[in-house]
């Protein structure tokens, strides 16, 4: 049992982290055994969705969350599915080319004099 306070606090922290990192584990383990039983786009969406998550607030490391995107992957070309692709990432629409503004001569400050 801890004595001093700043110890009791983070033990109490440290319970609280737990908690919340099953909760995230949790939901990740939910999504990929949906995904198994099911494989579709939205499910293979939101299994990868998940692992980001876990990635960003350090769980799981950005490695880890990539390779187990990868195997999600490949069940999913096994078993025919095809990824959505994001409709956000559209090329955006070419702007006809503007005139180049004139260039901005700014004044010179005049050279410093040495003295000798």
């Amino acid at each position: 049992m801890p004595i001093i306070k700043s110890a009791k606090k983070a033990a109490r922290k440290a319970v609280k982290n737990t908690e919340h990192n099953k909760e995230i584990k949790k939901s990740i383990k939910l999504a990929l055994k949906e995904f198994k039983a099911n494989p579709t786009a939205a499910n293979l969406s939101k299994a990868q969705s998940e692992y980001d998550k876990a990635a960003k607030k350090g769980l799981i490391k950005k490695n880890t969350a990539s390779r187990r995107k990868a195997a999600l992957v490949k069940i999913a070309k096994a078993a025919g599915v095809k990824p959505a692709k994001a409709a956000a990432k559209k090329a955006p629409a070419k702007k006809p080319a503007a005139k180049p503004a004139a260039k901005k001569t700014t004044a010179k400050k005049p050279a410093a004099k040495t003295t000798k």
